[in-house]
C-alpha cells in the first residue's frame, strides 16, 4: 500500500501549477472524488475558476489513472489539458506528477487508511467487465 502525504499533495500541485500557469484556461474541473481536491487547490494557486463539469478549455484533473474510464469521458473536448497526481500507466494523451507499479493500492491523505482494504474491494468490485 502506497500512502501519500499531504507534502506530496503540495508538490504535485505546485507541479501542475508551474506547468500550467500561462496557459489561458477558463477553470479547472475535478473528477470527484480525488480529482475535486486536486482541482480545489489549483483554482486557487492559478487563480482560474473551479468548474462544475468539465469543458473545452479547461484543466481536468483527477487524483488517479487505473483503468482510463473516468478520463476516457473528457478526451475528446477541445483545448483541454489533463493531469492526475499518480498514473498506474505509462501516460499517453494525459500528464502524470507520478507513474506506480499497477498493482499498488494508492492511500491519498484526504483517505481514511483503515477503510483502504474495503474501498480497494469496492473499487476492484465496480470496474468487473469495464476493462
Amino acid at each position: 500500500m502506497n500512502k501519500l502525504n499531504w507534502l506530496e499533495f503540495e508538490e504535485c500541485i505546485n507541479n501542475i501549477s508551474e506547468k500550467c500557469k500561462n496557459k489561458a484556461f477558463v477553470g479547472v474541473y475535478g473528477f470527484p472524488r480525488g480529482g475535486l481536491c486536486i482541482a480545489v487547490a489549483l483554482s486557487h494557486s492559478l487563480n482560474i475558476p473551479l468548474l462544475t463539469k468539465p469543458t473545452n478549455n479547461s484543466l481536468i484533473v483527477d487524483d488517479i489513472y487505473e483503468t482510463g474510464c473516468t478520463l476516457e469521458k473528457i478526451r475528446n473536448l477541445k483545448d483541454t489539458e489533463t493531469h492526475v497526481w499518480i498514473s498506474k500507466a505509462p501516460p499517453e494523451w494525459w500528464n502524470a506528477y507520478k507513474t506506480i507499479n499497477n498493482n499498488e493500492w494508492v492511500v491519498f491523505p484526504w483517505e481514511d487508511v483503515r477503510n483502504a482494504k474495503d474501498e480497494e474491494v469496492l473499487y476492484y468490485q465496480s470496474r468487473k467487465g469495464l476493462v
